[in-house]
């Protein structure tokens, strides 16, 4: 292959570089990004059936490289309804397979790594969804590793 050949691939084959030119350059790594859920106003007011929850995404990135991005995808689900934001929790705390609840479950978000993305899950609560209490599920599963966590949203009856 020429040189000209090599300089072209390497141009399309490693888009973050800034320019392309002969001289050589080291491995290039990306800085690690970390996702967790959610911003306050996805959460913090009443839903009714019908609507669509928003989960915003934040997107840090730490000051050390993280190598190559892993792919990571983020998952966001909402099951109820329950009577009270207490019987919500004792059900996540360990009493299963509750009869009559229902879940509404977003499309799997895989983001591309970059610290400025804005990743967002959205949940369509259904038109005939009970008013109560429901347990919102957002998890982070990057590589092997999967991290969760939980909030409580709140649908009310249409007017």
């Amino acid at each position: 292959m020429n040189v000209t050949r090599v300089r072209l691939l390497t141009c399309m084959v490693m888009p973050l570089l800034a320019a392309c030119d002969a001289e050589a350059s080291g491995p290039v790594t990306a800085a690690s990004v970390t996702y967790s859920c959610c911003e306050a106003q996805d959460v913090d007011r009443p839903y009714q059936p019908g609507q669509t929850l928003t989960v915003h995404w934040t997107a840090e990135s730490s000051e050390e490289p993280g190598g190559t991005p892993s792919q990571v995808e983020l998952t966001a689900r909402l099951t109820g309804p329950f009577a009270t934001a207490g019987a919500l929790k004792a059900v996540t705390e360990g009493t299963p397979n509750v009869p009559g609840l229902v879940t509404f479950t977003a499309s799997p978000v895989r983001p591309s790594g970059t610290p400025d993305e804005r990743p967002v899950s959205t949940i369509v609560i259904g038109p005939d969804a009970e008013p109560g209490y429901y347990n919102l599920v957002t998890s982070v599963v990057d590589g092997g590793n999967t991290a969760s966590g939980g909030s409580i949203v709140q649908v009310v009856p249409k007017p």
